[in-house]
């Protein structure tokens, strides 16, 4: 497991939560902002209820910031990381964390154009 500033991959047997979070074509997520303890093992359970694609990736907001960036230039590229939920229309998708630094960090879809319409949400950890 790759440690991160905002964490790193959480083990699914030790999950303390379940959290549940919407995502929609009005380029919001549901909630815009989530609490969660430091060394809290969190699983996000992520519903794209739009009709287009939409991601959620966990991150500092200057490293979602580049990554947005680098997406708008290679809009077809894949990529597969524990921090981030690619969700297609109507379907789910989860992410296991585990938060072992205390700070507020954020969660955005990077799909070219929504981090830029204001989807991205706020992560506190304490």
């Amino acid at each position: 497991m790759e440690a991160t500033p905002f964490g790193q991959e959480g083990d699914p047997k030790r999950v303390t939560r379940t959290i549940r979070v919407g995502m929609n074509d009005r380029m919001r997520f549901d909630p815009a902002t989530i609490n969660v303890r430091k060394g809290e093992t969190v699983r996000f359970v992520v519903a794209n209820r739009g009709a287009v694609l939409h991601e959620m990736v966990l991150g500092t907001a200057q490293a979602l910031k580049e990554h947005a960036e680098m997406m708008k230039k290679h809009p077809g590229m894949e990529h597969d990381e524990p921090s981030m939920a690619h969700v297609k229309p109507g379907a789910t998708g989860d992410i296991v964390w585990q938060f072992t630094q205390s700070g507020e960090f954020q969660f955005a879809c990077l799909v070219p154009g929504h981090f830029e319409a204001g989807m991205v949400g706020t992560l506190v950890v304490r």
